[in-house]
């Protein structure tokens, strides 16, 4: 049994899951960068489902504001990476960094 099936539009903006569409990570990100934010991402995703199987609405939400701050960090969410300089891609990276280390 394979995974999820997986492909990029020709623009390189979107990855293609099961026929779905979702914005690619910025491609300038530095691989530290990537990696750091990915750990972040799974680890929140992990959160949120422990916050579920207790019950702990405040856990679920406070995990669910760490994924948001991991995908934005990846620019998988807020404006879209293509359309900022990388003054601003580096900007939005080192600020979710930033709020996922405290």
């Amino acid at each position: 049994m394979g995974g999820p099936e997986l492909g990029r539009t020709p623009d390189g903006r979107y990855v293609v899951v099961r026929g779905r569409r979702w914005r690619a990570a910025d491609p300038i990100l530095p691989d530290d960068v990537r990696a750091e934010l990915q750990q972040h991402l799974g680890r929140a995703r992990a959160e949120v489902g422990a916050g579920k199987r207790t019950g702990d609405d405040e856990r679920v939400r406070a995990a669910r504001e760490r994924v948001g701050a991991a995908r934005h960090g990846l620019g998988e969410r807020g404006t879209p990476w293509w359309e900022l300089d990388g003054a601003a891609r580096r900007a939005r990276w080192e600020d979710a960094l930033r709020a996922l280390r405290q």
